[in-house]
């Protein structure tokens, strides 16, 4: 298992189309993959609508967690993705 955090930068936070991008992401991966705000419930990061319940802003740091096979460079692409949505 490997988690890693990162902030989110974008002025709008993780919206619909982002929200998307890493969920489907997520699951082509096939690890298992959460997300959460930093110190909170993690949610499954499969579900678009647990990551939007999430209400991830700007400025708020996220922490991913991948277990499964190739989890480091899973969540290398995943972080990546959280990212380069902005």
């Amino acid at each position: 298992m490997v988690t890693r955090t990162t902030t989110i930068t974008d002025p709008v936070g993780i919206h619909a189309r982002p929200a998307a991008k890493f969920a489907q992401a997520a699951t082509a991966s096939g690890c298992t993959v959460t997300i959460a705000k930093q110190g909170g419930n993690p949610v499954p990061a499969g579900s678009i609508l647990s990551i939007m319940g999430l209400g991830i802003k700007q400025g708020d740091t996220v922490e991913v967690t991948v277990d499964g096979d190739n989890a480091e460079t899973v969540i290398d692409s995943l972080i990546e993705t959280l990212t380069a949505a902005e």
